[in-house]
């Protein structure tokens, strides 16, 4: 295994499912297992350990349960980035576990091709969301009264990227949609990191969520040219 491969935590309280999915994460390259937890905490005492670049969490499980284990996780001085992996679709365990800081949330019924490609995407920094999720949750969230967060700092083209971004556009769509180069967009993705003061791409669409983006009429439409 190369010494630059993903190293996974994984944690869930099924060793029948740990074991499924060790032998998916084992045969792929470019990732291997470095631990294995069955609780809460010891999922928290094996990621101090051995500093996993993800961890692969299920939300119930004894002792502490996943999204508090997140949230420990991303606060600690060395944090992995977290995929939530769960058998349960409740838009409420997705507002948990963006809040305490995971970078990502499929279902337990997700194809291991799936699988594979979002312990990639969240190993690279971006957010990752299973598409049904994502959809619901944007709705949902429009619908709730909520205080909204002022976007300090950021210009009108990085607002209409985060209001595409917090929709859940992927990056090509969005680069199609405002008609802007890969390199662009990564630069305007950079700078809402910076001035939101986001770990990632998940905190990015909290951000949003907060400022209430998904409300607002789409401005991609007329802009043709400008980067």
């Amino acid at each position: 295994m190369s010494s630059d491969a993903i190293r996974v935590l994984l944690a869930d309280d099924e060793p029948l499912f740990r074991a499924t999915v060790r032998r998916l994460l084992d045969a792929s390259p470019g990732i291997t297992v470095a631990a294995e937890a069955g609780t809460g905490r010891e999922a928290l005492a094996l990621a101090a350990e051995h500093r996993p670049d993800i961890a692969l969490m299920d939300v119930r499980m004894p002792d502490i349960d996943g999204i508090t284990a997140t949230a420990q996780l991303t606060a600690s001085p060395h944090p992995p980035r977290v995929l939530i992996l769960t058998t349960f679709d409740l838009d409420d365990h997705v507002y948990r576990a963006l809040h305490a800081g995971a970078s990502g949330f499929l279902l337990k019924d997700t194809t291991p091709p799936r699988l594979l490609d979002a312990i990639h995407t969240v190993a690279a920094g971006e957010a990752l969301l299973a598409p049904t999720v994502t959809r619901r949750l944007i709705a949902a969230f429009t619908n709730r009264p909520t205080a909204s967060r002022p976007l300090d700092g950021v210009t009108p083209r990085e607002r209409e990227v985060l209001t595409l971004i917090t929709r859940g556009l992927s990056n090509p769509e969005i680069q199609a949609a405002l008609h802007i180069s890969r390199a662009t967009l990564k630069t305007h993705v950079g700078r809402l990191l910076t001035k939101l003061g986001a770990r990632d791409r998940a905190q990015l669409v909290i951000a949003g969520y907060q400022a209430r983006l998904p409300e607002e009429p789409s401005l991609a439409t007329n802009n043709h040219s400008l980067e």
